[in-house]
């Protein structure tokens, strides 16, 4: 009874050692770690000039203003597979305290392959303090469907400053 368990055991920990941490069957090396990217700004645009000129009715309400903008610091990007996809993990760095409605936005015009968002917050109309870096640390996270990620080679969360992006391996 015990040789078994004992080659058992020591097979166990043979094999464990072979590579299964660098190896592509290991879920958690399915995308790489996050790198810094350049931020990508749009030039010729007039903020104040409508982009789309939406028809509506003369009893329909105005859509609500959007008052949310881009996060400052974009600090880590992780993606964890999971069984029906994958779930997107930003961390962002806030100008100021009292950020909240925190959101990852998907970026419409995209090349094929690339999958962005922007992560945005919305600050309170009052003036808060700045405080520390822990203080003003936000989390947002997206679900995604395998379908959703089949033809994706690229994942990017833009931030204000910087930008973060994860390649699929």
């Amino acid at each position: 009874m015990h040789k078994p368990l004992a080659l058992t055991l020591a097979c166990a920990l043979v094999l464990s050692a072979c590579g299964w941490r660098d190896s592509r069957l290991n879920p958690t090396n399915w995308f790489g770690s996050s790198e810094p990217a350049e931020v990508e700004v749009a030039e010729n645009v007039n903020p104040l000039l409508p982009q789309e000129s939406n028809a509506r009715g003369i009893f329909a309400k105005k859509p609500p203003k959007d008052k949310s903008v881009l996060i400052s610091q974009i600090s880590g990007l992780q993606i964890e597979r999971t069984t029906s996809g994958a779930i997107i993990h930003a961390t962002g760095i806030a100008e100021r305290q009292g950020a909240f409605k925190v959101e990852l936005r998907p970026v419409e015009d995209t090349e094929d392959g690339v999958l962005a968002y922007d992560f945005r917050v919305v600050y309170p109309e009052e003036p808060t303090l700045t405080g520390s870096e822990f203080s003003r640390t936000l989390h947002a996270a997206r679900t995604l469907s395998n379908q959703d990620l089949e033809e994706v080679r690229l994942v990017r969360v833009n931030g204000e400053s910087n930008a973060r992006e994860s390649r699929r391996r």
